[in-house]
């Protein structure tokens, strides 16, 4: 009776359009439909229209006071062919990504494993440690004094005594320090939320699967994780990439609270900056709405190819 009922569905189904069937199923599961409701009507009026009025504006000169102005490609040409500075964001923030956004991902991964093996007690204690600095509002303080530019520096102290340097080096005015002291920074505050959810991951694997695993021939730890582990954390851990990708492009409140905006030579100036500058000190909103645009589709772009990668690793 149940193969019947469902040949009749998926019958019925092909003499309806698509409309049709997915206005029947709403009035079916209305109930359903009205308790998401709400979140709904929220994404679609903060989120949704948003970029989709930020695209529109993208092809405007517009400044807030006086009507858009309509003109097409203009912003997107002097954008990628007469903007400077956008190129360097651009270099800054690929360089940025491909750095923190895979050491990040795997960091977080590799130390939910490890806190995952610790008794229960013990474990609750070594995450809170382990994420207290991304929720820290002291991480920067704590950074600023060790390279502070002075010789009340942790750092510049050390070097001095040491005899290793004659003079105090300005770690953050100087372009080559920067960005890989600004990334290290991101590094340390990278075990957030992707973190919680690796480890919220390893809890809820299916001990019975390690049994069979043994039974069929899965000799060590490192075989577990491969054939086991990893494919049972399938929602975790594409969850946990799109924050890397997220967290990693969207990077700049960093630089800006050690380095100050903009940062020296623009040595870590990112497109999350130029962003800034464009939209929230000059007003220009057409040209910083082309700015979000391209920075939405690059990040897009990134979370389909990992997608296409974890995919083919089998997760």
């Amino acid at each position: 009776m149940s193969n019947k009922a469902a040949e009749k569905k998926a019958v019925a189904r092909k003499d309806m359009t698509m409309a049709q069937w997915t206005w029947k199923e709403m009035k079916k599961n209305w109930i359903a439909y009205l308790m998401v409701a709400p979140y709904m009507l929220i994404f679609t009026v903060f989120t949704i229209l948003p970029v989709i009025l930020s695209a529109v504006i993208s092809f405007t000169n517009f400044n807030m006071l006086e009507m858009p102005d309509f003109i097409f490609l203009n912003n997107y040409i002097t954008l990628f062919f007469d903007d400077d500075i956008f190129l360097t964001a651009c270099t800054n923030t690929f360089i940025f990504a491909c750095i923190v956004g895979p050491a990040s991902y795997l960091m977080s991964f590799l130390v939910a494993w490890f806190i995952n093996e610790l008794p229960p007690r013990i474990r609750a204690v070594v995450t809170l440690i382990f994420y207290a600095p991304s929720i820290s509002g002291q991480v920067y303080l704590i950074w600023g004094t060790l390279f502070s530019a002075d010789s009340y520096g942790w750092v510049n102290a050390t070097l001095l005594e040491l005899g290793l340097i004659d003079s105090e080096i300005a770690f953050f005015k100087d372009a080559d320090y920067v960005m890989p002291l600004c990334i290290v920074v991101s590094l340390w505050t990278s075990l957030g939320t992707a973190f919680l959810s690796f480890i919220a991951g390893l809890q809820g694997v299916d001990r019975a699967l390690y049994e069979a695993g043994a039974v069929d021939g899965v000799k060590n730890r490192w075989q577990e994780l491969y054939y086991i582990t990893l494919p049972s954390m399938r929602p975790q851990l594409m969850f946990g990439a799109v924050m890397a990708i997220t967290n990693s492009f969207g990077f700049g409140g960093i630089v800006t609270a050690l380095c100050g905006f903009p940062s020296v030579d623009y040595a870590a100036h990112t497109i999350m900056h130029h962003l800034e500058d464009y939209g929230g000190q000059r007003y220009e909103v057409g040209y910083s709405s082309a700015i979000a645009v391209v920075l939405f589709a690059i990040m897009v772009g990134a979370n389909g190819l990992v997608k296409k990668i974890l995919s083919k690793v089998g997760v």
